[in-house]
């Protein structure tokens, strides 16, 4: 099969992200908030865990967690135990209490709105600053690559790299800089609702017409960019 040029791929996006719009077009971060510090907390939670998962923890905790302050004053074994629900519950403890000291100290309690300024608090890479950045502040800066990002992407043939950093390259290559935040909700609720990891919907699915993958991931089946299995010869 020819390889797919970049301008043929662009304009298969160009399709994908206009039945993406109107297929989700209240398509938001799914985890609940209502200001930078509590989507900062959520999404340093959200680590390994489900979305709901998250919401049924923080509806108790940002009703006691008001400030950064807060939070870099609650002792270590208070804060796990409100957390206690969650995976790595004392990792993602240490990191917003640290975190929420360097708010107080370095920023005087607020969320920084720089890419810079975020990695460089505890427990923030790249993909936690990205959500920040897009959900809290509306700056486009990048595209958040979560595991449902990674599948779609590859799935839908715009990318062919594993790495989220590389993936997240392909993508800003690709995709308009005003629908950054927006493509990645776009592909989360598809992935969620549609194109799900072990049974994708194949015949529903609004993108069939422009996904490469579409009526052939079944169990067992190659994805797009994987590694072709190894069969052992016989002896």
């Amino acid at each position: 099969m020819a390889r797919e040029s970049h301008a043929a791929r662009q304009e298969r996006l160009v399709h994908i992200v206009e039945r993406l719009r109107r297929t989700y077009p209240d398509a938001d971060c799914e985890l609940n908030r209502s200001n930078p510090l509590e989507l900062l907390v959520a999404t340093i939670l959200s680590a390994q865990c489900t979305d709901k998962m998250v919401n049924r923890v923080t509806e108790s905790l940002f009703r006691k967690y008001r400030t950064a302050a807060d939070y870099a004053g609650a002792s270590a074994e208070e804060f796990e135990n409100d957390i206690r629900s969650l995976g790595f519950f004392r990792n993602k403890a240490r990191s917003i209490r640290a975190c929420c000291e360097k708010l107080v100290v370095r920023h005087g309690g607020r969320v920084p709105q720089t890419m810079d300024e975020l990695t460089q608090l505890d427990g923030v890479g790249r993909k936690t600053a990205n959500v920040i950045l897009g959900n809290a502040f509306g700056v486009n800066a990048g595209v958040v690559v979560d595991t449902h990002v990674t599948r779609l992407a590859g799935r839908l043939g715009l990318t062919a790299q594993t790495q989220p950093e590389k993936i997240e390259r392909d993508l800003m290559k690709l995709v308009p800089q005003k629908d950054w935040t927006l493509f990645s909700h776009w592909l989360i609720w598809h992935g969620r609702r549609r194109c799900k990891a072990r049974k994708p919907d194949c015949a529903g699915c609004e993108l069939s017409a422009w996904c490469p993958s579409a009526g052939r991931i079944a169990k067992g089946a190659r994805r797009p960019g994987a590694p072709r299995k190894r069969v052992a010869s016989a002896s």
